[in-house]
């Protein structure tokens, strides 16, 4: 499952550190990250995705590869892991070039994953790092009526794409979290863009599972002009296979992304 990606210019490894962060809901948590490192970052906004690098569990410091190319993941695993930093995959939910600073959501499960762990546990001057990838956000032109789906994990991205959609943009996005507090009372969205909120609220449903079943049931949905959808790996596949047979899409009008597997945890 490996979507199409628009690359950035600017590639590079940036160091930054911990400014801030703070709890967001009773799932998530946005912290800050900032440097002078980060001058001439590209802040592409849409799903805009970065490798982060943070530090272990008795980590003193924080390695980086030194490599500004792809040649940084094998560099990074050549590392001894009394070395090796954790790497994973997060979306710049916000970036403001005038303080050198970004923002990246993080969504909780405790200590399930050392990001989680991590993030609940950050504080201002704590070391970081990231690696600009790209967006996978790439609709046509004329594709004025889209379908946006995710789970906790693809909220940040899509909260980031529906700020930054252009005003005549229509559809639904389906949202999936864990708790009913984690539901944002304002989502800055086109007019046209129907939002419809699904949190589990200890359901014990599989993460992904309530949105593939909305969109199959959605009245009035049709079909969209573009579809992008991203969470939970069976998420992911199971919506894109039924917007391809149930409501006739052109494969070429749907990008679908597992960001995660249940139950498995990620290489690294």
């Amino acid at each position: 499952m490996i979507p199409k990606v628009k690359r950035p210019g600017d590639r590079r490894v940036i160091p930054l550190e911990v400014r801030a962060n703070v709890r967001v809901s009773p799932s998530f948590s946005r912290l800050t990250f900032g440097g002078p490192a980060l001058a001439g970052f590209t802040g592409i906004g849409l799903d805009h995705s970065v490798r982060l690098f943070f530090p272990r569990a008795g980590q003193d410091r924080l390695w980086l590869p030194s490599l500004n190319n792809d040649a940084w993941m094998a560099q990074t695993m050549l590392q001894p892991v009394s070395r090796r930093p954790w790497v994973r995959n997060y979306t710049v939910y916000a970036y403001r070039p005038d303080e050198q600073e970004l923002d990246i959501e993080f969504a909780l499960h405790g200590d399930h994953g050392p990001a989680s762990a991590w993030a609940a546990r950050a504080r201002p001057g704590d070391p970081a790092g990231i690696f600009a990838e790209g967006y996978s956000y790439l609709p046509p032109d004329g594709a004025d009526r889209q379908l946006l789906v995710g789970d906790e994990s693809a909220l940040p991205a899509i909260l980031s794409i529906l700020s930054s959609a252009p005003a005549g943009l229509t559809g639904h996005a389906f949202l999936e979290v864990p708790e009913s507090a984690d539901i944002r009372e304002h989502v800055d969205r086109p007019e046209g863009v129907r939002v419809t909120w699904l949190p589990r609220d200890g359901s014990g449903t599989i993460p992904g599972a309530l949105a593939l079943e909305a969109v199959r049931q959605a009245p009035g949905l049709g079909a969209p002009d573009y579809a992008w959808i991203a969470g939970e790996s069976r998420l992911a596949t199971g919506v894109r296979r039924h917007l391809v047979g149930e409501r006739h899409l052109d494969k070429k009008q749907i990008a679908f992304i597992g960001y995660w597997r249940h139950g498995r945890s990620s290489p690294g």
